[in-house]
């Protein structure tokens, strides 16, 4: 199936990147856990489930990104994050696995891809960047992807993808997934124009 956009687009959201790093801020270094896909990097890539698989009470489960299951809620972790709710709030789609995705310095997230993590597979990953820093180098399709706090990005993630973070401040993301519908096709066209309009 030809892929209807291409494999990135900024989306026409903002948000406050102070707002988002005061939230994280709130969270102890006790609450990260460990990514638990460990062949797929080097150095310390941790995760918080802001929402999760319904049920899930294990730290590990709550993390997981669960591609068979449609049930997610929020996590107890998304209570006392009032910007965060507020910018989910402003996704008028279906969401599920929403998480804080920190990369701590010189660690590297290995080429991968996620094979379900698509538009024209009805499910997409936006991901909008908390704290990041210029040593920050996110490839897809082998090219780099700068990302600026505050920004938001539909990735097509089915498509080959690297991290390194070689800057000395760690790297944190707020990683949506969310399922397709009218809306994310209607933002994600305006996305797709201003991006023509901007390489006219």
């Amino acid at each position: 199936m030809p892929a209807r956009f291409p494999d990135r687009l900024r989306l026409p959201l903002e948000f406050e990147p102070a707002r988002l790093a005061a939230d994280m801020a709130n969270f102890s270094s006790a609450q990260w856990i460990e990514h638990f896909v460990k062949q797929n990097y080097d150095g310390d890539w941790s995760v918080i489930a802001l929402r999760g698989p319904a049920g899930a009470t294990h730290p590990v489960q709550m993390i997981y990104s669960d591609p068979s299951r449609s049930d997610f809620e929020d996590t107890p972790m998304l209570a006392g994050s009032l910007y965060f709710r507020q910018v989910l709030a402003s996704f008028a789609c279906p969401l599920h696995a929403v998480r804080l995705m920190r990369l701590t310095p010189g660690s590297l997230i290995k080429a991968h891809h996620d094979h379900d993590l698509a538009f024209e597979q009805g499910m997409v990953r936006i991901h909008i960047p908390v704290v990041t820093n210029e040593g920050v180098d996110f490839r897809l399709n082998g090219t780099r992807v700068a990302m600026p706090a505050g920004s938001s990005w539909y990735l097509r993630l089915s498509d080959p993808h690297s991290v390194a973070n070689r800057g000395a401040s760690d790297r944190v993301h707020l990683v949506i997934d969310a399922a397709v519908n009218d809306w994310v096709a209607a933002l994600f066209e305006r996305a797709a124009g201003a991006a023509s309009g901007r390489a006219a």
